[in-house]
């Protein structure tokens, strides 16, 4: 082939490009929903949204509305959840991969639910005891200060503080048994979710499995 005809090919080539080029149009549509075409891009386009049409009228282009500030931030706070919502489930997952490896039968959940309630229980009961020894001290030194009284004579200093101070201990130890008691009647509760979520994890991985068994 001559090198003539090749370079009037190119030069053809190249016209035809810059043809297309050139009949390239922006077609888009106003606040009011009128369509308009143009042939370079107007602010008002960028913000509703435009297509690219060819010299063809072929959509070769489609560029969405520009975002309000509102919208944007509001697309924010949803990738954030989405994102929060999908890590929260991959570590639920690996908890219950734990949850299960620990405890491969309900039996075994159980025992241990019964483990943990027997320590509080240990613990509720150990308080107590040393509540009603704080009592039976309480009591003496009241019945001190009260014979003192029935004498017509004064506590001495020393031994009012003691009394004070033992008697906020008392009420001190008291409120701390009643909020062990609320905290175990709380794991109670949980312990029966636990159980509960344990049989659905058991569920849907046997339920999972069982297609590949067949």
């Amino acid at each position: 082939m001559h090198a003539r005809p090749i370079v009037a090919l190119a030069l053809a080539l190249t016209a035809t490009f810059a043809l297309a080029a050139g009949a390239t149009r922006y077609k888009w549509r106003d606040a009011e929903g009128a369509l308009h075409y143009s042939d370079s891009l107007p602010p008002e386009a960028a913000r509703f949204g435009y297509e690219v049409v060819n010299g063809q009228g072929v959509v070769i282009k489609r560029v969405e509305r520009a975002k309000t500030a509102e919208e944007l931030a509001a697309a924010k706070a949803a990738a954030a959840k989405a994102k929060a919502e999908r890590i929260a489930a991959e570590q639920q997952a690996r908890d219950d991969d734990r949850m299960l490896s620990s405890y491969p039968e309900e039996a075994d959940l159980k025992r241990a639910q019964q483990e943990r309630l027997d320590a509080i229980d240990q613990e509720i009961k150990t308080a107590k005891m040393s509540l009603r020894a704080q009592e039976q001290t309480l009591a003496q030194m009241l019945d001190h200060a009260a014979e003192l009284e029935r004498a017509g004579k004064a506590l001495p200093a020393p031994r009012a503080q003691q009394l004070a101070t033992l008697r906020g201990e008392v009420e001190q130890q008291q409120q701390a048994i009643r909020r062990r008691e609320r905290e175990r009647d709380s794991t109670v509760t949980g312990f029966q979710a636990e159980i509960a979520h344990y049989r659905e994890v058991k569920a849907q991985r046997a339920a999972a499995a069982a297609p590949a068994a067949h």
